[in-house]
């Protein structure tokens, strides 16, 4: 008698303890952790500073969806050397990136590229 009693003031016994495990769980109406795990990383990472966007507006550059994935990988490969400030070259431009922010802070065209110094870097990849 003294069970049943105490059975009824914990509430339902499920396999874990009083009340834990005995109710399905309620169904999720957000996205699932593999939905937004899989867009986190399928999004670009690279941040344009205010700056940069104004130099790739000004000097018409272009640069498609693969144009910053390849960016995106140099940027990854100068992290894993340690990189701080980048200079990335790609056919289209060149960008000068915080690697450690994962920000782009300028962007030269190819026609203006050769009369350009380039400071405050510490390395090059080349995409």
């Amino acid at each position: 008698m003294n069970e049943v009693l105490l059975n009824q003031a914990l509430g339902p016994m499920g396999p874990l303890g009083p009340g834990v495990g005995s109710r399905p769980a309620a169904p999720s109406t957000g996205p699932s952790f593999g939905s937004v795990m899989a867009d986190k990383l399928a999004a670009p990472s690279l941040k344009l500073s205010a700056h940069a966007q104004q130099r790739l507006n000004s000097r018409h550059i272009q640069l498609d969806a693969q144009d910053w994935q390849r960016i995106q990988e140099g940027v990854e490969r100068a992290a894993a050397k340690g990189a701080r400030e980048a200079l990335v070259l790609s056919e289209k431009a060149a960008l000068v990136v915080s690697v450690r922010n994962r920000t782009v802070i300028t962007a030269v065209d190819p026609a203006t590229l050769k009369e350009n110094v380039f400071t405050n870097i510490d390395s090059a990849v080349i995409v």
